[in-house]
This record gives C-alpha cells, sequence and structure tokens, in this order.
C-alpha cells in the first residue's frame, strides 16, 4: 500500500555500516535524493573516501564518513559527536550495521557469539541511544527475513534480528512522536551471502522510500523488502 512521499532534499541521513554492501547502496541511492549524508565505516578507509566522492557525484548535498565500531560505546559517542558537530541534528537514523556467521549453534565460538550480539543487537541500541536526543524524524532499524523465521544455521543472527524488531516495536510505542520502522531484507547479494541474493541496489531503493514514507505501514512496524520487491525472502 502507498503512502504520502516526503521530499527528503536537504535532510540528515545517518547510516551505519556504509562502506559496503546494502549500507552502501543505500548511501548511494538517498544521495540522488540530494540529502546530506553522516556515514560510518568499521575498517575500510579508503572504500569510504571512495563512497564519499560516488555520493557526492550523485548528488548528495554534502558526506561526511567517520570511524565507528558499534561494539565500542566511546567510539559511538565520538562518532555521534562528530557528526552533531557538522551538522547539529539527524532526520533519519538507519541502524544497518551488521555481521553475520553461517554455523550451526554447536559450531560457533563465543567470541562470534558475543560480536553478533554486540553488533546487530547491543550496538544498535547503543548507537540509537546516543542519536536519539538529536533524531527529528525517522530510525529505521535493519533487521532481516531471519528476524521473522529462525534458521538452524543462523541461530545468533536470528536471535538479534528478532531482538532489533522488539526494540522497533517498543521504541514507537514509548515515543509516538518519531517514526520508527523494521526494514526487513531477504537474502541479498552481499559479502554476507557470499553476493547470492537480491541486488542490494534494490533493497537499498526499498529502504529509502521507507524513509520517504512511500509505504503506509504503522509506526514499529515491518517493512519486508522481498514482498514489495515481489521476490522469495531466501
Amino acid at each position: 500500500m502507498l503512502g504520502k512521499e516526503t521530499d527528503l532534499k536537504g535532510k540528515v541521513i545517518v547510516i551505519t555500516g556504509a562502506s559496503r554492501g546494502i549500507g552502501m547502496e543505500t548511501a548511494l541511492s538517498f544521495a540522488k535524493e540530494g540529502c546530506k549524508l553522516a556515514l560510518t565505516y568499521f575498517n575500510s578507509e579508503k572504500e569510504s573516501k571512495e563512497i564519499a566522492e560516488k555520493c557526492k557525484e550523485n548528488g548528495a548535498g554534502d558526506v561526511l564518513f567517520v570511524k565507528l565500531d558499534v561494539r565500542d560505546n566511546n567510539s559511538i559517542k565520538q562518532a555521534v559527536k562528530k557528526i552533531i558537530e557538522r551538522y547539529n541534528i539527524i532526520n533519519v537514523l538507519i541502524n544497518n550495521a551488521g555481521i553475520i556467521d553461517w554455523k550451526e549453534f554447536s559450531e560457533q565460538s563465543i567470541e562470534s557469539i558475543q560480536n553478533q550480539v554486540r553488533t546487530n543487537l547491543e550496538g544498535l541500541i547503543m548507537m540509537t541511544k546516543e542519536c536519539f536526543p538529536y533524531i527529528k524524524e525517522t530510525i529505521i532499524n535493519i533487521s532481516s527475513g531471519a528476524g521473522k523465521q529462525g534458521f538452524g544455521d543462523l541461530t545468533t543472527y536470528c536471535a538479534t534480528k528478532f531482538g532489533v524488531r522488539g526494540f522497533t516495536q517498543a521504541l514507537a510505542d514509548g515515543y509516538p512522536k518519531l517514526k520508527v520502522y523494521s526494514a526487513n531484507p531477504g537474502m541479498t547479494a552481499t559479502r554476507m551471502t557470499n553476493f547470492k541474493g537480491a541486488p542490494a541496489s534494490e533493497v537499498a531503493g526499498v529502504i529509502v522510500n521507507v524513509a520517504k514514507g512511500k509505504y503506509k505501514v504503522e509506526s514499529g512496524g515491518d517493512v519486508d523488502v522481498w514482498k514489495v520487491m515481489g521476490v522469495g525472502m531466501y
């Protein structure tokens, strides 16, 4: 179902994990809307500089790339500080950074489990907490089809993504003046899936449309990307 679209030109969009995959394509798509972009990278500074230039070529009003490790609270604080020093506000926060471990539960290491929980769920919550005083309009949390259905080789990942959706619903309930959504991609062609699945650029297009208010979804609700695209989840 379609809603009334909002013009995003000039608005400040924060995207975590924007140096590759869905995050990168989402940054490029928002650039075409004339947005100001605050993007984060983890360890790929060279790639981030190249993407920043591409975003500018695509029409971004301004681009800031900052280093961020969402497992580290001080890193979160420093990244948000730099963003606010540059832009003062955040119109849309997109919590995209995430990792995955394609192993059965018994084969996953303690470190892998901790990294997935810290990156995909706790880090997402902490990033939202630090950004929260400055967010004016929308929060889009990137969950997954694996946040709606359990998969035996993705136990911890599923737990984190189910948690993301729960956080989204509770946040929307507590703060009705904000628009808060879970965008749930299915299998997407990125490094996380060995480039199998739907094109990341098309997934990014759906995320941009969520921010524009194209879909009639109540705050706290889900946008199942594969359904919008008319493809299978996996």
